[in-house]
C-alpha cells in the first residue's frame, strides 16, 4: 500500500519536473523526462508493484531467484568451459566433417589440391654463361620502371 503510494507521489513529480522544464522550452528533455516519470506510476496500475511487495517478502520466492541464479552459473560456466576447449558442439562436427574429407585424399599424393599456398623452395635451373655472376641484376629494374615510366607517361605526369 505504501509502495503504491510512492511510486504515485514520484510520478507526479516527474511529471511536475516536465512541465517546469516544458516551460522552459526544453521540449525534448520535457518528453524524456514525463516518461520516465510515468513508468511507476504504469507499474502500479498493472500491478507489478504489488506483486514484487508480495514476492520480496516471500522465501518460496527468494527460493526461486536462488534456483534462478543457480541456473545461470551453470550456463556461465558451460559456455567458458566450452570456449577453452575450442567451439561449440557444431564447430566441432564440422572440424571432424573436414578432417573426413582431408582423409578422402589420397595419402600418397604428393601436394594437396587446394592447400595453401606456397612457393617452392627450388632455385632456378641455371643462369646464362655469357654474363658474369658479379654483374647485378638492373635489367629487371629498368624493365621496372619503364613500365612505371609508362603508366606517368599514360596519365600525364
Amino acid at each position: 500500500m505504501i509502495a503504491e503510494t510512492v511510486c504515485s507521489a514520484v510520478a507526479a513529480a516527474g511529471l511536475g519536473i516536465a512541465a517546469v522544464t516544458a516551460y522552459r522550452k526544453r521540449f525534448l528533455s520535457a518528453v524524456r523526462i514525463a516518461a520516465y516519470s510515468l513508468v511507476p506510476l504504469g507499474l502500479v496500475m498493472t500491478g507489478v508493484v504489488e506483486w514484487l511487495a508480495d514476492t520480496a517478502f516471500s522465501p518460496t520466492a527468494w527460493a526461486g531467484f536462488v534456483v534462478l541464479g543457480l541456473s545461470w552459473l551453470l550456463f556461465a560456466s558451460t559456455r567458458a568451459v566450452e570456449r577453452r576447449r575450442g567451439g561449440t558442439r557444431k564447430e566441432r562436427k564440422a572440424a571432424a566433417k573436414g578432417a573426413a574429407q582431408r582423409e578422402a585424399v589420397a595419402p600418397a599424393a604428393s601436394a594437396p589440391s587446394l592447400g595453401p599456398g606456397t612457393r617452392p623452395t627450388a632455385k632456378p635451373a641455371s643462369k646464362p654463361a655469357s654474363k658474369p655472376a658479379s654483374r647485378p641484376r638492373t635489367e629487371t629494374a629498368t624493365d621496372d620502371f619503364s613500365d612505371i615510366e609508362a603508366i606517368l607517361k599514360k596519365h600525364g605526369i
